[in-house]
């Protein structure tokens, strides 16, 4: 079963489930005569949408690719998150908003057995749902199936505090609801948010995962031919589909041939192991006893020598041109590029006094 199958598998169930849930508290709530049990049915029905909107954002994420979307519908996926997160969110402040004025305005609450049972049921299925189906977000990847799942979690958490409520009222004869209900409508707030956070930064584009970074350079560098790896660029299109780039060193003396083969090899490789559309580009090597190679040596020391350039590479030396380029990493303490280049351009200029150089400011796309 693919990855698509199984969110929706586990999306039906957590539908079935509420449905079950629903159906169950409207009988009790029926038979008992109690308006709140049949309306927490009714709430029910309405927690079985995030698991709809999870369903109908997975099936949409699979339309195949057309010419006004060549990268497909996967970033569909982090709209559906972003839906259910806001649910949650919503329900965490309506929810504060009710405690707040059940603590100004209390309102004695009358539990009965029946009650209770239903109580009880309707915390042990959340929590076996919630459960469930987080774990199955967080092991297929999929922020909707992780905010579904935090979200019947909740309201496992916010029944438990009512049943809590309960046993405090019937022993004490303390009502404990308001209180309660806010404290955890703020960590459900909380909560919202930060599942806000993730497919909104997934939209937005994050950084490179400092592992993924170094697992992907550290493979491209095993490639025989290959003296280098940098520019490391990676945009997710949705959870099957990521576009990359990088550049690599290769010695000026291997043929256009021979290159060719080698970033085709790299490509290849990116995409049968990680699923990334990968894009090599080529830096030369100055080898042998000639300017160029003397001339890249010193640049590259020379500017190596601020400690607040972290790599240097993209050397290139064109007499015909009359033409000297080389790009540079700053680290993060470097805020003002322009002043930074000419700086690092009045150092080398005196090395090729009669030619134009180009100081080039990359940036660290991964999180290293």
């Amino acid at each position: 079963m693919n990855r698509s199958s199984q969110i929706i598998r586990t999306s039906w169930i957590g539908i079935a489930t509420n449905v079950l849930l629903a159906g169950f508290k409207g009988v009790v709530g029926i038979l008992s005569n109690s308006v709140a049990i049949v309306m927490d049915a009714v709430n029910n029905l309405s927690d079985a949408l995030s698991s709809v909107i999870t369903i109908v954002g997975t099936k949409l994420s699979q339309r195949p690719a057309d010419r006004k979307h060549p990268f497909g519908f996967g970033r569909i996926e982090y709209f559906s998150a972003i839906i259910i997160a806001v649910i949650v969110l919503s329900a965490g402040i309506t929810s504060l908003i009710e405690s707040v004025k059940n603590i100004f305005n209390p309102t004695p609450p009358e539990y009965t057995t029946t009650t209770l049972i239903v109580i009880v049921v309707a915390i042990v299925a959340k929590l076996i749902l919630g459960q469930y189906v987080k774990h199955k977000g967080e092991q297929l990847n999929s922020d909707a199936l992780i905010a579904s799942g935090a979200d019947a979690l909740f309201d496992a958490i916010i029944t438990l505090a009512t049943l809590i409520s309960a046993g405090i009222m019937l022993l004490w004869n303390v009502s404990l609801d308001g209180i309660l209900g806010a404290l955890i409508s703020v960590v459900i707030i909380k909560a919202g948010i930060e599942m806000l956070a993730s497919p909104i930064n997934e939209l937005l584009g994050t950084s490179i995962s400092a592992e993924l970074a170094s697992q992907i350079k550290r493979e491209v560098s095993s490639f025989e031919g290959v003296h280098g790896v940098f520019d490391l660029i990676l945009h997710n299109y949705g959870h099957d589909v990521k576009i990359g780039s990088l550049h690599i060193n290769v010695y000026d003396t291997m043929s256009a041939h021979d290159i060719h083969g080698l970033t085709r090899s790299i490509s290849t490789y990116m995409f049968e192991k990680h699923g990334i559309i990968m894009t090599v580009g080529v830096y030369a090597v100055a080898t042998g006893n000639n300017r160029r190679a003397e001339l890249q040596t010193q640049v590259t020391q020379t500017l190596s020598a601020h400690n607040e350039i972290v790599q240097v590479h993209g050397f290139h030396y064109s007499e015909r041109e009359q033409m000297l380029t080389v790009d540079v990493v700053p680290d993060i303490s470097v805020h003002d590029d322009a002043s930074l280049i000419c700086q690092l351009t009045h150092e080398i200029q005196p090395l090729v006094p009669d030619m134009q150089v180009v100081i080039v400011v990359d940036h660290n796309y991964s999180e290293n």
